[in-house]
């Protein structure tokens, strides 16, 4: 039927042993097709990893706390722990900030305004090998606020009624497509995630390099709120990715400690390094001389950067 993957509800009430069975019967018409377990019991992530599956749902870690956080509930130091619950299981995780069981971020029920999800997202399409999903819609902040028939008014968008989203409407723009329907706010957020995915899906560093996490040695860094931001590099062979977020709601002026462990963790001389280049705005990076292991740099509230790091 030209379908390429399943989404597989709940699939931790069907016993591993009938997954084992079931999806390796299904690929061998086609070995292309995905098979993702919503599994919301962290304690059988393993048993399900093992089965057939590909991926699964990372919900009850990243997820939640990348909500909390966007909330104000929870700070970004936490997120530390999400991969070391997870640790040896990343490349299996499916991370995502929306689907059809969750309220849209710009929704009154979560965060008001797509935008303050884009440190979130950044995290989530380059803190590992692993795939990132993104919702209809949420590329254009559909805010998932209809009073649909069965679902009513929930931030949700109903999969349960004939329902469309004025969003997806004003894109599809009667089937010419673009962006002549949505606003100055849906375009820039469109080439946001636009620039994130093409990004992400590009770099070896982040498609298939190494992870090292920098806030354990930014703790005790007064230019720099474990609260509010997160940062971590990315690298493969000679290409290093530096990864900083800000989930504060004003700009902020920072400066991140990059220790030598660092540096002899990814094989690389930090002298070798001499310039830096943002990925998201294509902007290069005012790179000190004398470099002794701190980047400073302006964060704009909600915002981050993808920094590649050169050697020429």
């Amino acid at each position: 039927k030209g379908i390429d993957g399943f989404r597989c509800d709940m699939a931790e009430m069907v016993p591993v042993e009938f997954w084992n069975w079931v999806i390796p019967q299904v690929k061998k018409k086609n070995k292309s097709l995905l098979f993702i377990a919503e599994v919301y019991n962290p304690a059988l992530y393993h048993s399900y990893s093992q089965a057939e599956f590909d991926y699964l749902y990372d919900k009850v870690d990243l997820y939640d706390t990348l909500r909390d956080i966007i909330c104000d509930r929870r700070p970004t130091s936490d997120i530390t722990f999400c991969w070391q619950r997870v640790d040896g299981l990343q490349e299996k995780m499916l991370n995502f900030l929306e689907n059809h069981d969750e309220q849209r971020i710009a929704s009154d029920y979560f965060a008001h305004d797509p935008q303050k999800a884009i440190p979130a997202m950044i995290i989530a399409a380059t803190m590992n090998t692993n795939p990132v999903m993104i919702y209809f819609g949420q590329e254009l902040g559909e805010r998932g606020m209809d009073k649909e028939g069965f679902s009513g008014q929930d931030g949700r968008t109903s999969i349960f009624d004939y329902w469309s989203v004025s969003s997806i409407r004003n894109w599809r723009n009667g089937g010419s497509f673009g962006v002549k329907g949505l606003d100055a706010q849906q375009v820039k957020l469109r080439q946001f995630y636009t620039q994130l995915i093409k990004t992400s899906s590009e770099e070896r560093a982040i498609t298939e390099g190494i992870f090292y996490d920098l806030m354990y040695c930014n703790y005790e860094n007064k230019e720099f709120d474990s609260t509010k931001q997160f940062a971590f590099l990315r690298s493969y062979k000679k290409e290093v990715i530096f990864v900083v977020t800000n989930f504060s709601d004003r700009a902020e002026e920072i400066s991140v400690n990059i220790p030598v462990e660092a540096f002899v963790y990814i094989n690389l001389a930090p002298a070798k390094i001499k310039k830096a280049t943002d990925l998201l705005s294509k902007k290069e990076i005012p790179f000190p001389k004398n470099w002794v292991g701190y980047m400073n740099l302006k964060l704009e509230a909600h915002s981050g950067k993808i920094i590649k790091f050169s050697l020429s």
